[in-house]
């Protein structure tokens, strides 16, 4: 990204943010039903593996009363305090003007405490957390999808050889009507998902009702016999219990959506009920059939109906694969607009929704690596090991940001924070921990992708501000510029220089004067900035600055959940001869990187920052310049 063309983030004060723009709309019973949709998905599908996992995972524990009413117990009330308590009833309170997800948090933090020592540490950890994400979001589709069509072979066992090319079917399916948009798709996701919970509350009811003993497994004493009877199995076990809540990340992710009401309601009135009656049920089958271990979710069922089972849990694994590909596709969004990722190409598939991207690279890669998934790790169990690392990394990475957050601007007393956020902490801990016990079973595929995305973000945002830094301290004082340039020859209309720098003459601006010897009439100086809010009000868009001679500077304020679209708003800024376009042109400043021995970074991630620069998009197609006004003038910095 140039430093000509490069959207600049910056603390916003609060009258710049729009609470409203963005957000989803409606009753909130229709909120409600989308949000089951959407948002649940993903935890919503984790009966299809998490029981199975515990007893013939990569720790497998005796399918007896002891193990299974501890399991039932251990579940229970991990939903209840990691979802219920830790995400529906606090971290959903954490919203930046609307909008949630680990990004949206930073953003929110930062504005309130600034930057300094803990300002640094928490975007490291933001970045982290995006990182871990982008782990999920590729274990997700894959251990989804093949769980749900391994129930095939509860149906037939020569249906055994078909779930891998199936599964590889729908995920390239999947991945390519993503540029279609999910709009008119995404109408079928709420009731598709409130029958799928209909259908997991009944099976689960059913097997209570033959065997309402399993009840009692909800008693705590239950998981501390657990425990007690085996300590170190216990820990190791916690490593398949945690994959009942992946997902939870979601309900704060897609707070945006669809509020925190709706997300609220439908989690205690529909999500949480069935979820846990289909766990119990689960345990209740076990009881009697300890040989249903190898998957109960799908030997809840009789057989005339578990073929259609497979089908329904199929379509709601493929409405859980779609809600976190959509979400990638927003983090994608959002990182690049706080400056942590290059520009990459995104695509509005809604005219109604603002929130419905397309982000063509983002969608391409991760089917690659998903189907690789599929390929290489074969069985959902092999997958799992892997899935619960990201999940449980990301969770506790939240509850430190959180803690942060309700010290520093909550003001809560330290004690309350030590019990509240440091309880959350131990349990995420826990969780973390046990699962980093399946490393080399597939735990090292997340850490992998997330050192990754790591390593790139931040080479990324340092390379970026480090180029910043080198062309504004070459930068000639914009007031001595025009004073200089006063005998230069003028030419009509307009001329609109894209600059990151607050101040000093964008060296585009330099450029022509030195090449083609004239400066316009007018000459704009326009900055992007990106506010640490969501959505910016529309009469706070634009501030100007009138320097005389013909020149202003134009700063433009987005929040980072919006479009950019410099032309729409320079044509409603008056006094600056930007109201026609065919009568404008625009100048863009493409820098070419050259790597030197100065401190600042390792010349390996200079050489990596180049690369990422010479492959992101034009900022001619980032800020929707019209292609036959653009000037590009080119110059070399050293970082």
């Amino acid at each position: 990204m140039t430093d000509q063309s490069a959207a600049t983030a910056g603390a916003a004060p609060d009258d710049y943010s729009d609470p409203h723009g963005g957000h989803a709309q409606g009753s909130l019973r229709g909120l409600a039903l989308g949000a089951a949709g959407v948002v649940f998905g993903d935890i919503g599908t984790s009966p299809l593996y998490a029981m199975k996992e515990v007893f013939v995972g990569h720790h497998p524990l005796k399918v007896d009363q002891l193990h299974i009413f501890g399991t039932v117990c251990l579940m229970f009330w991990s939903l209840m305090f990691i979802v219920t308590i830790k995400y529906v009833w606090l971290i959903l309170r954490a919203d930046n003007k609307g909008e949630g997800g680990s990004l949206a948090l930073l953003a929110l933090i930062q504005r309130s405490i600034g930057g300094g020592r803990w300002g640094t540490s928490l975007v490291m950890l933001g970045i982290a957390a995006t990182a871990l994400f982008f782990g999920d979001a590729m274990i997700t589709p894959a251990v989804s999808v093949l769980s749900a069509v391994e129930g095939l072979e509860t149906v037939n066992e020569g249906f055994t050889r078909f779930v891998i090319p199936i599964s590889i079917v729908i995920l390239i399916g999947l991945f390519f009507i993503q540029s279609r948009g999910t709009d008119a798709v995404g109408k079928l996701f709420g009731p598709i998902m409130v029958f799928y919970f209909g259908v997991i509350a009944v099976l689960g009811g059913i097997q209570i009702w033959a065997h309402p003993g399993v009840i009692a497994g909800l008693n705590p004493l239950w998981a501390a016999r657990f425990v007690a009877n085996d300590p170190g199995l216990a820990f190791l076990a916690l490593g398949s219990v945690v994959l009942c809540v992946t997902g939870a990340e979601a309900l704060y992710a897609d707070m945006g959506h669809f509020g925190r009401r709706p997300i609220t309601l439908a989690w205690l009135w529909m999500v949480f009920p069935a979820l846990v009656i289909n766990y119990l049920g689960q345990g209740a089958l076990l009881l009697h059939n300890p040989g249903a271990a190898e998957n109960p979710f799908y030997y809840m069922a009789p057989d005339s109906l578990r073929l259609p089972l497979v089908f329904l849990a199929t379509a709601a694994t493929i409405i859980a694969s779609q809600a976190v590909i959509t979400g990638a596709f927003s983090v994608v969004q959002q990182a690049i607009q706080l400056g942590l990722m290059p520009r990459l190409h995104i695509t509005h598939t809604s005219e109604r929704a603002a929130g419905q991207i397309y982000v063509p690279f983002m969608n391409w890669t991760l089917m690659v690596l998903v189907i690789l998934l599929v390929i290489g790790f074969r069985q959902s169990t092999n997958l799992a090991a892997a899935y619960g690392i990201a999940v449980t990394g990301t969770m506790f990475i939240t509850a430190l940001n959180l803690g942060v957050l309700a010290r520093k601007v909550w003001n809560w007393p330290m004690p309350l924070v030590i019990v509240v956020i440091g309880g959350f902490m131990l349990i995420d801990g826990v969780y973390f921990a046990s699962n980093l016990t399946k490393f080399f079973a597939g735990g090292w595929f997340p850490l992998l992708i997330g050192v990754i995305a790591f390593t790139l973000l931040t080479t990324w945002a340092k390379g970026r501000k480090l180029m910043i830094e080198r062309m504004n301290a070459d930068s000639l004082p914009l007031k001595v510029f025009i004073k200089s340039a006063s005998s230069a020859t003028r030419v009509p209309n307009t001329a609109v220089f894209m600059t990151s720098a607050r101040d000093g003459v964008p060296p585009a601006l330099l450029h022509n004067l030195k090449h083609n010897m004239v400066l316009h009439e007018r000459n704009i100086l326009v900055t992007v900035r990106i506010e640490d809010v969501p959505f910016v009000k529309q009469e706070r868009r634009a501030t100007t600055e009138n320097y005389g001679s013909g020149f202003h500077r134009v700063t433009l304020h987005y929040g980072f959940m919006e479009e950019i679209n410099v032309p729409d708003e320079l044509a409603k800024v008056e006094h600056c001869g930007t109201q026609n376009v065919m009568k404008t042109s625009f100048f863009l400043s493409r820098q070419t990187l050259l790597t030197a021995e100065r401190p600042g970074m390792a010349i390996w991630r200079e050489k990596l920052f180049a690369w990422m620069l010479r492959n992101a998009e034009s900022a001619m197609e980032f800020f929707k310049l019209p292609t036959n006004r653009v000037v590009e003038l080119g110059s070399q910095v050293e970082i």
